[in-house]
């Protein structure tokens, strides 16, 4: 009991490490396997290949050996029609022969069993063996297989294949009824059997199913071969691309278009390339846009650094009571309230500016008067140039000058270039001119100020530019360097055009045009 025991433990210690080295090896190919993407490649079509040629090798076995052992047994039946007229025409009857008739019959048998390579038995309807080609003497009453005998009853034809349990050798019989089966008034009386076994069928199969294995193992080399050419293809140019986007990643945008490879890898290259040309669009204009804001910075802190500065000086001189003065005190309160009201404005256009730049003005799309409104914007500012003894002359060539804009944009638009014409003006006239074309709303204003020079020129859409000739410095009249940059971007939000000209000591003429309502 206790040995039978101690070998089932043994018995099951070895199945467990079975089973262990088992894991071990399924783990590594599994490693192997998800290594990369050219250890899946080759790995796939080997064993996909693999596993085809197995099949189609079995299945070529298959059918060449059923096509050769039928091919085996419609000769044996060819044969066995051939003996079947040869000893119709010598016939073998039931009845006791003499001694020479029997001679002549036993070596008819031989001589055909030689000539086809077979074994010939002659019975009758009870199944007893009248005669037979082999070379042994032939045992009384010895009986045939019953089912040779039914067949020779029924008068059918039977070619089979059996296999020996013994010894395994494959071995073809054929059974017909002897004489003209084709006569129906002829009665079968006796039966031919034959027997034939192939002594060189096996070897030539044998040596037909080597000769497809070692074609079998050398197309599985040529296909190792291939995968190996087709995994490194493919892999490679996927390598590459893995190393420029870690380049990409390193601050690289330029990614190599050399070894072209198949086509869907060059479409993922092109991608790449295309997302890192965008990417480093986005980059450029990042930077760009980190530029611009902390320039923006530098300049609204810049601009409100001078006004508070002020604010803060006054401030101090009245609350230390620096200043005793009365009259010097109020001259001081009114300039500080000037640069409050300063960094109001400034505050404002600064805002304004913001959600233009940044979409949140919306520009309404609805025919407008031009006519009307300019008319309305110049009658409101009237005492404002009254003020510089300037006068403003307004011109409408074109009685239909309907545009599509926005109102209220558009008379922020007419308001701030009039507020910067008679700021620039004075005893002087301002001329506000609306004309039209076929396309086209024109619409200017022409002062006769001090115009602006040459060098100044390009910069007056500039956040924060002032020109150096200014007609007025009054903290009153000070513009923030905003209102232009306001102005041209509204402009364009309405698909519209600003152009400016000036001559210094001379003058300024602005001239928009807008499309107008066909």
């Amino acid at each position: 009991m206790n040995q039978s025991m101690q070998d089932k433990r043994n018995g099951q210690g070895v199945f467990n490490n079975i089973i262990v080295f088992l894991n071990k090896i399924k783990h590594n190919l599994s490693q192997q396997y998800n290594k990369n993407i050219y250890t899946r490649i080759l790995f796939t079509n080997v064993v996909v290949f693999t596993i085809a040629l197995f099949v189609l090798i079995n299945f070529a076995n298959f059918i060449v050996t059923h096509s050769v052992y039928d091919q085996v047994q419609q000769d044996l039946l060819r044969k066995s029609k051939r003996v079947n007229y040869a000893l119709t025409n010598k016939n073998i009857s039931a009845e006791p022969k003499s001694g020479n008739q029997f001679a002549n019959e036993k070596e008819l048998l031989r001589f055909l069993a030689d000539s086809f390579n077979i074994k010939i038995i002659i019975f009758d309807k009870d199944g007893t063996i009248l005669s037979t080609s082999e070379e042994q003497e032939l045992v009384p009453l010895s009986k045939i297989d019953a089912k040779y005998t039914e067949m020779l009853i029924s008068g059918e034809t039977k070619v089979a294949r059996i296999t020996d349990k013994e010894t395994g050798q494959l071995t073809f019989t054929a059974s017909i009824p002897m004489g003209n089966v084709e006569d129906t008034e002829h009665t079968v009386e006796k039966g031919i059997f034959l027997e034939s076994k192939p002594a060189n069928l096996d070897a030539s199969l044998n040596k037909m199913r080597l000769l497809m294995l070692l074609g079998g193992i050398i197309v599985l080399i040529f296909i190792i071969f291939i995968s190996l050419y087709l995994a490194n293809r493919i892999s490679r140019p996927i390598s590459r691309l893995v190393t420029s986007l870690a380049e990409f990643n390193g601050g690289n945008y330029v990614i190599s278009d050399e070894n072209k490879s198949f086509d869907e890898i060059n479409d993922l290259a092109d991608q790449i390339k295309k997302l890192t040309v965008n990417l480093e669009e986005i980059q450029s204009k990042s930077n760009k846009y980190e530029e611009e804001r902390t320039r923006l910075f530098a300049e609204i802190s810049h601009e409100l650094r001078t006004p508070l500065t002020a604010v803060q000086g006054f401030t101090e001189a009245i609350r230390d009571d620096v200043v005793e003065d009365e009259m010097l005190q109020k001259k001081y309160l009114d300039m500080i309230y000037d640069q409050t009201i300063h960094i109001n404005r400034l505050v404002d256009d600064i805002l304004s500016l913001s959600r233009i730049e940044s979409g949140d003005v919306t520009v309404g799309k609805l025919p407008l008067d031009l006519v009307a409104l300019a008319h309305g914007v110049i009658m409101s500012m009237e005492d404002l140039a009254n003020n510089n003894n300037t006068t403003i002359t307004f011109n409408k060539n074109s009685d239909d000058a309907i545009m599509i804009g926005d109102v209220d944009r558009m008379e922020q638009i007419i308001r701030n270039l009039l507020k910067n014409a008679i700021n620039a003006t004075e005893n002087g006239n301002i001329k506000v001119t609306i004309d039209s074309n076929e396309s086209d709303i024109l619409f200017s204003i022409e002062d006769t100020g001090v115009g602006i020079s040459p060098e100044e020129l390009p910069h007056i859409w500039d956040r924060f530019y002032r020109a150096k000739h200014q007609r007025n410095t009054d903290l009153e009249v000070k513009g923030t360097g905003l209102g232009l940059v306001i102005v041209n971007k509204l402009v364009k939000l309405q698909d519209g055009k600003i152009d400016v000209e000036s001559q210094l000591g001379k003058g300024t003429i602005f001239r928009l045009s807008f499309p107008r309502v066909i």
